[in-house]
């Protein structure tokens, strides 16, 4: 059963990291607010950026929530993989 929980953890963290940083690349390039595939992406990492950006000091024109996001996403992963998986 652990096996399984570990796996759900990873395929979920990976996913929502990879989601991240799609977001931000494609911030850089697609400037469509249309496109439904932005707004998927939006609406899966907004939960986790959102938060984040409302702590976070304007910087301008860079958005560092994203890095941010990422890196407590990682911590995040560590901890739980290591209380569930040993």
């Amino acid at each position: 059963m652990n096996d399984i929980i570990c796996t759900f953890v990873e395929f979920l963290t990976l996913a929502l990291i990879f989601a991240i940083i799609a977001r931000a690349l494609a911030s850089w390039f697609v400037q469509d607010p249309g496109n439904p595939i932005l707004a998927m992406l939006n609406d899966i990492t907004e939960p986790i950026v959102g938060p984040v950006r409302r702590f976070m000091p304007n910087t301008g024109m860079i958005d560092f929530s994203p890095l941010v996001a990422l890196i407590i996403l990682q911590i995040l992963r560590s901890v739980l993989l290591s209380l569930i998986c040993g």
